[in-house]
């Protein structure tokens, strides 16, 4: 609730139409991909990916006002489940039988959903009982079903620019007629929204509170204070996850558990730090720990069952024992080698030897022939050394896998 009005300033601003939104020239632009679906009145069900505050709720609005269709929002955060998906859709099938009125149903952090919430859109997706306008900050490929993103169009919203969030701000000052602004003021918010238009609309509307002359200091107040509430992106979100992977890395746990804390305090989505925490037990652990990746996958899964606050002690356990475990980077290397050498050598032939034998023809040729399936188990009962080449000619004795413990 914002101060003085019921209505937070970011709600009554919010934009009506097309001509009023700012930003997304590549979608909403003449010509682009939603611009022509709205005008063509025929909208698709979709995935809008990107930052806080770039317009993915707004532009799911306009479009549904453009088509005169239902607007259905749904939330975790508002207690949406299926119980509450199987009302919605019994209302859109009601609605369409009755007035052939579209519903859009605006899924608002669809990342937030579990599988089996996810499931319960899909058949009504198919059938186009709604139209599905999902939004989204994490990468749709990881965190959506794959059968939801086949079935979707993805969207990339961009953070704004310096120049659309000054648009922005403007539109918040004239709200306040009776305030203030310094030049100074005004820019500290523009430079330090870091794309995020809501940030910037929120620094205006936290400055009005703070005193009728909005100097330089004020808007700083504003700023710092706002940070610590919304801004889980840009510089922030970025430093800190690079100072808590490093922390691991460094084999400091005390630190990496001031990092994780920041990120908890600042409410930060638990699957992205566990999902960080999966890849770094691979690329930083790997072999000489293989424990360190089922622990890991362990934790993405249950913080995907339990969210906070109780993933923070999932989060807290895993982490420690990362930061603690021995290192080592020797299958990250030797993937890494064995990928450049694919871009910057010739690629010879696979050995025949290796091929698959299915048919007479190929057999023929010598596909499979002289290979020995198990040489383990020759050399145990033979005792005999078994020689068999399986890089390609170019490559032979090269070696990309080399164990850096001891």
């Amino acid at each position: 609730m914002s101060i003085g009005n019921q209505v937070p300033l970011a709600e009554r601003m919010r934009p009506q139409s097309l001509d009023d939104f700012v930003g997304q020239e590549h979608l909403v632009g003449k010509g682009k991909p939603i611009r022509r679906m709205i005008e063509n009145k025929k909208v698709i069900s979709m995935v809008l990916w990107g930052p806080p505050g770039t317009g993915k709720t707004t532009l799911a609005r306009i479009i549904a006002r453009y088509i005169e269709a239902n607007f259905v929002s749904f939330s975790t955060v508002a207690g949406g489940g299926v119980p509450e998906v199987r009302k919605i859709i019994a209302q859109a099938k009601k609605d369409y039988g009755l007035f052939q009125k579209t519903t859009i149903l605006f899924v608002d952090e669809i990342h937030r959903f579990n599988k089996a919430q996810q499931d319960a859109f899909l058949p009504y997706v198919e059938d186009g009982t709604i139209t599905l306008i999902g939004a989204t900050t994490e990468n749709p490929g990881f965190e959506v079903i794959a059968p939801l993103v086949s079935r979707s169009q993805i969207y990339v919203l961009n953070a704004l620019t310096e120049k659309e969030i000054e648009i922005i701000t403007k539109r918040a000052i004239k709200f306040y007629p009776k305030h203030t602004f310094e030049k100074s003021a005004v820019e500290h918010i523009i430079k330090n929204a870091n794309g995020d238009g809501r940030t910037a609309i929120n620094a205006v509307e936290l400055a009005t509170s703070l005193s009728k002359k909005v100097t330089l200091r004020v808007s700083e107040e504003a700023v710092q204070r706002k940070a610590i509430y919304y801004d889980k992106k840009g510089d922030w979100h970025y430093d800190t996850i690079s100072a808590f992977i490093k922390s691991m890395r460094g084999s400091d746990p005390d630190a990496t558990l001031h990092y994780l804390a920041r990120m908890i305090k600042a409410g930060e989505d638990p699957i992205f730090i566990a999902r960080r925490m999966v890849i770094f037990a691979s690329e930083d652990i790997g072999n000489v720990q293989p424990t360190a990746l089922v622990l890991a996958t362990s934790a993405m899964q249950a913080c995907h069952m339990i969210g906070w606050p109780e993933a923070s002690l999932i989060l807290a356990q895993t982490a420690t024992y990362l930061a603690t475990a021995k290192k080592s980077i020797a299958s990250t290397s030797g993937i890494q080698q064995a990928l450049s050498d694919i871009d910057e050598e010739n690629l010879d032939p696979i050995p025949l030897h290796l091929r698959n034998a299915s048919n007479k023809v190929m057999k023929s040729l010598g596909y499979g022939q002289g290979h020995v399936r198990y040489p383990w188990l020759v050399e145990k009962q033979t005792g005999k050394k078994v020689i068999q080449e399986y890089l390609p000619k170019n490559l032979q004795g090269k070696k990309y896998y080399v164990v850096d413990w001891k």
